[in-house]
């Protein structure tokens, strides 16, 4: 029943980033408002997840190691992206008036491409571990798929490619979800010490992605009332989690 509820749930975000490619494959262009609500109100709930869930359930479990791999995840992240792949954001690339090299929107798509296997993988060890923890994961990783989906699509499109090889590589991405999803549950159930660790750095990517990647762009947004989405997002998030806690326990 739980294997049965993971790949449903993967699925579902899976299906989702392959939807964002899909706006840009048939429309080529989607209300840059629109957009920068869903940014803002997915970097709130992700961030309200991080520290009021993660955060707590990770030193928790190993103490006072858990900031330290918290750190060493921001660091992780903030490396990746800014060493290795020249410049990786869900908001910029989406507007495809923008000329982007090919080489770097190949190491952008490389990029979100581990960056969604490792949202399936917390997907999986989430709900193997904790189950609410693991719903308000789902959810978190639910609400950034489909702007996620458009950023791949968006930047390979501006690189020159064909809009036909933005879908893929969007759905390739996609299923790099899905992927991290069979993995986590291909793990064999391993000790709340060992999940501790894993949880304290998935708090620090998610801390990153929140706080640096998402916030700063919502915070430039040309809509006015962007900033305020995120509120909404920490408020969704504080309901619901209030709400699976009363049905669940």
């Amino acid at each position: 029943k739980m294997t049965l509820l993971i790949l449903t749930l993967g699925l579902i975000a899976t299906i989702a980033e392959i939807l964002g490619g899909l706006i840009i494959f048939f429309t080529r262009k989607w209300p840059q408002k629109l957009q920068d609500y869903m940014l803002a109100f997915g970097a709130g709930f992700i961030v309200a997840l991080v520290l009021t869930q993660l955060v707590p359930e990770s030193i928790n479990s190993i103490g006072e190691t858990a900031p330290i791999l918290i750190m060493l995840g921001y660091a992780t992240l903030h490396f990746f992206e800014h060493a290795i792949v020249s410049h990786l954001h869900f908001g910029e690339e989406t507007h495809t008036e923008h000329i982007i090299s090919k080489t770097a929107s190949y190491s952008i798509f490389l990029g979100l491409f581990i960056h969604a296997f490792f949202d399936g993988m917390s997907i999986s060890i989430g709900l193997k571990f904790n189950y609410v923890i693991g719903l308000l994961l789902f959810i978190g990783v639910f609400l950034h798929k489909f702007p996620e989906g458009m950023t791949v699509a968006s930047i390979i499109s501006a690189s020159g490619k064909k809009v036909s090889t933005s879908l893929l590589l969007a759905s390739i991405v996609g299923f790099a979800t899905f992927a991290g999803v069979l993995i986590g549950l291909a793990i064999p159930a391993i000790s709340e010490k060992l999940t501790g660790y894993f949880f304290a750095f998935i708090s620090g990517v998610g801390l990153y992605v929140g706080t640096t990647d998402l916030i700063p762009e919502i915070n430039n947004s040309k809509t006015k009332l962007a900033p305020i989405a995120v509120f909404f997002g920490m408020l969704f998030f504080y309901m619901t989690s209030d709400f699976l806690h009363k049905v669940i326990h």
